[in-house]
């Protein structure tokens, strides 16, 4: 093992054992729990689009579908209905709900709510598409006088922007497209989305019949709007604002410990009380001319005291790079913490790390905090070169405190789909010969989503079951 990969001199492996019984108990129960939750989640999720089709069914929906034009208008009714509800639970999922985030984590609530952008889109595409066929196909004129028609009606206008601003939000979305966009700009397209959804409200309650005044459904919509709006602004504007009054966080300073990584001190008051894990980030905002108009994800690099907390930055674009010009005395309000990527979410006795660059961040806050007995963790750090392992220093005083063993893989890594250094592949290193016990341990990983992938797709072909397997991605 230590011919492949080197183990950092200082690191040592004490002896230890497996969780107690009583740990393992309440792990388990803990599990059941989230999987519990899971489970109700999602099966509310499909309750309400299938709530909202039943209620349009059930109130006579189906009156008008006896001829060729009615069934093209109650099958553009329905999709309208079903993708305006996964829209709504789009916003619940990016409200930051503590709960939710409790439950799956708000890493797994954006991955659902990025899978439901694509259907939500093309049902409200075939909403329009559908209802100005139906429509036209029943008045018995051409498709160009009926959009004429649509376009003169009260909020319709309002409709068709709406509709034009979620292409652009989904389109933006695309891995494809969001690569190439800095996040400032890309953050700034997703705000669009609140626009969106109000600019289409006024349509649903004033064109047709379908939400009339006094209806059940009229008062299934409001309720919808009422939760998924009011979670954003209860989750995202006002608890945000009422915890950074509270804390009262400013910048101390700023720390370069590499030629494009800088970690921030900032100094607040009762920061214990936000109940901050190692392993957990927050979404930041700094009061500047150049940066207050957006906040970044960003995690602890450290514990958190009374007074003081600190997070390492990565310079990987202008938005990066204005945080870490800020001076001292900069006024900071943030959002969190948020993240399963803690000792809490551990399933099994042992733990194997994997970490990539500024992914070592939450992994060495992870280490600093966390309920690890000797000899139960292994970490294993990516990097391209020895310079560029952050804060080694720092993790490899940790593990030997914590009595866990510290490798380091360096290089160019032996494939665009690997997530090994080429020579250490080439020697016969894998996943499994670097974590031994791999199939009793929780893998933590950090890093690029691609990299991220490519760990957690060895992880699984090794037999790791996917509750064993917790990832971090440090993209957007």
């Amino acid at each position: 093992m230590t011919a492949i990969i080197k183990q950092e001199a200082g690191s040592s492996l004490l002896p230890g054992g497996s969780s107690s019984e009583s740990l393992r108990e309440r792990r388990s129960r803990r599990l059941r729990r989230r999987r519990l939750i899971s489970d109700l989640l999602v099966t509310t999720l499909w309750a309400s689009a299938a709530a909202a089709a039943a209620l349009y069914l059930a109130s006579g929906g189906m009156a008008d579908w006896g001829t060729a034009g009615g069934v093209v208008t109650g099958l553009g009714i329905l999709t309208g209905l079903i993708g305006s509800d996964f829209v709504l639970v789009m916003l619940v999922l990016v409200a930051r709900i503590p709960a939710l985030d409790a439950a799956i984590g708000h890493d797994r609530a954006i991955a659902l709510h990025r899978r439901l952008g694509k259907p939500a889109l093309y049902l409200l595409l075939a909403h329009a598409v559908l209802l100005l066929l139906g429509y036209a196909m029943t008045a018995g004129i051409d498709i160009g006088a009926q959009w004429a028609q649509l376009w003169a009606m009260p909020d319709m206008p309002l409709a068709f922007i709406a509709v034009g601003l979620l292409v652009l939000v989904v389109v933006t979305s695309l891995v494809v497209v969001r690569r190439k966009l800095p996040y400032e700009f890309w953050y700034g397209v997703h705000l669009l989305t609140y626009v969106a959804v109000l600019t289409a409200l006024p349509h649903q309650l004033s064109v047709g019949g379908v939400l009339a005044e006094g209806t059940v459904q009229r008062a299934y919509w409001i309720a919808l709007y009422i939760v998924a709006i009011g979670a954003i602004v209860a989750f995202r504007i006002i608890e945000p604002a009422v915890q950074s009054l509270r804390h009262q966080l400013r910048v101390e300073r700023v720390e370069w410990i590499a030629p494009d990584v800088a970690s921030l001190y900032l100094r607040g008051r009762q920061l214990r009380e936000l109940g901050a894990r190692g392993g957990q980030y927050f979404f930041w905002r700094f009061w500047t001319c150049s940066t207050w108009w957006h906040a970044h994800p960003i995690s602890l690099s450290a514990a958190p005291t009374d007074d003081q907390v600190r997070i390492t930055v990565r310079v990987l674009g202008h938005g990066t790079r204005r945080i870490t010009s800020v001076p001292s005395g900069t006024r900071v309000s943030f959002s969190g913490p948020f993240g399963l990527f803690t000792d809490a979410a551990r399933t099994a006795p042992r733990l194997a790390i994997v970490a990539a660059g500024i992914g070592v961040t939450p992994v060495r806050a992870l280490l600093e905090t966390g309920d690890i007995a000797p000899g139960e963790a292994t970490v294993l750090l990516r990097s391209s070169s020895a310079d560029s392992v952050f804060l080694r220093d720092e993790m490899r005083a940790l593990t030997a405190r914590r009595g866990a063993r510290l490798f380091l893989s360096l290089g160019r890594r032996g494939g665009h789909d690997d997530w090994l250094a080429g020579a250490d592949r080439a020697r016969g290193a894998s996943l499994r010969s670097v974590f031994p016990h791999l199939l009793a341990s929780d893998l933590y990983i950090c890093g690029p989503e691609r990299w991220v992938g490519a760990v957690a797709a060895e992880a699984r072909a090794a037999g790791l079951p996917d509750e064993q397997i917790h990832a971090e991605r440090f993209d957007w």
